[in-house]
């Protein structure tokens, strides 16, 4: 059985996400971690990505930690309806007002029922968790889920519409 979360999901054409804040299999740097945890700021990293396959007519972004200690895991991101002509989020982007995002993206609750980002927060002691930054390119302009729908929901909407899938991980753990 796969390490990754995303392996039972259909398989698509993969594309390139790269970041200036984190790196594949590195830790998280503090400002990516909760405003709870010293350092941390809930700073969505910065994400770019190329290579998105043809025929895409919008992306979505998420951020999952599948090692959270709920049963489920962890939704701490989910952006819809990007314009497929957008490759890019600053660091930021996904703060209460979105004032990173594009025209048209929205940020769907958390699962802390958050409109925004937040930052990795692992129990102190439980040792390293895993942070899936993904943006799926999808072949619609919308999703059609609405501003309310849960990233699981959303995950569901999207199956069927999912062209490619970029994948960045990164790690956080804590001591205390």
């Amino acid at each position: 059985m796969s390490n990754n979360p995303f392996a039972k999901l259909a398989e698509v054409a993969s594309f390139q996400v790269t970041s200036n804040d984190i790196s594949e299999g590195l830790p998280l740097p503090p400002r990516h971690y909760s405003s709870g945890i010293e350092g941390g700021q809930d700073l969505s990293p910065h994400l770019k990505w190329s290579g998105a396959p043809e025929g895409t007519k919008s992306f979505a972004v998420t951020a999952y930690d599948p090692d959270a200690p709920t049963g489920s895991g962890l939704w701490h991101w989910a952006v819809i309806d990007i314009p497929a002509d957008v490759t890019e989020l600053p660091t930021g982007a996904g703060d209460e007002q979105g004032s990173g995002l594009p025209q048209g993206a929205m940020q769907l609750p958390n699962d802390v029922q958050l409109k925004r980002f937040i930052g990795a927060a692992p129990p102190a002691g439980h040792g390293p968790h895993r942070y899936y930054f993904v943006v799926h390119a999808l072949d619609v302009e919308k999703i059609g889920v609405g501003p309310n729908a849960t990233p699981a929901l959303l995950g569901f909407t999207m199956q069927s519409h999912t062209l490619g899938r970029a994948v960045l991980m990164a790690t956080g753990e804590t001591d205390k």
